[in-house]
């Protein structure tokens, strides 16, 4: 976390000119059982330093994650942008869906400089939105979510405080 003389990591990037939309976890819970992961949408989680392996065995992710996500951490994500348009426009990918903990900060903010690029390139064929409330609410909304994950912890979620940088 950045202290009272420090920047945010995001300071050293543009703003997103696109104000990200948002999908709520109902409707990126309904995708999976009406479209096909990977091809219809795909879910990037942005968490860096709150994405993190197990001590015990370096297969588990702390907590877990929502089945088919991607990992690119948003500090990283303005480099790599043009990139992960490029992927997501070859596989035919119509909706991209960032989140972060609690989709407060590093989702929308990944999700808008995506959009930036979308934009910029001219593509009315995909979209890119944040998922309201994160991998937290996500996680805490009941089983028929946490059915939908890998590496789930029950404790881990217990034990989070809210918020997302």
């Amino acid at each position: 976390m950045a202290s009272a003389t420090e920047a945010p990591w995001h300071a050293a990037f543009p703003k997103p000119k696109a104000q990200a939309e948002f999908i709520s976890r109902e409707d990126t819970l309904a995708l999976f059982s009406s479209a096909k992961p990977g091809k219809d949408f795909i879910l990037v989680d942005v968490r860096r330093t709150d994405f993190e392996f197990d001590d015990k065995e370096m297969l588990n992710i702390q907590g877990g994650t929502i089945k088919n996500s991607v990992n690119f951490p948003a500090h990283s994500f303005y480099h790599i942008r043009e990139a992960v348009y490029d992927l997501v426009k070859a596989a035919g990918v119509k909706t991209v869906i960032s989140y972060c903990g609690s989709s407060n900060g590093r989702g929308p903010r990944v999700a808008g400089w995506l959009q930036d690029t979308i934009n910029e390139k001219g593509d009315d064929s995909i979209k890119s939105v944040a998922m309201t409330g994160g991998i937290k609410g996500w996680a805490k909304a009941g089983e028929e979510y946490t059915s939908q994950m890998v590496g789930y912890e029950k404790e881990a979620w217990e034990t989070k405080p809210d918020g997302c940088a």
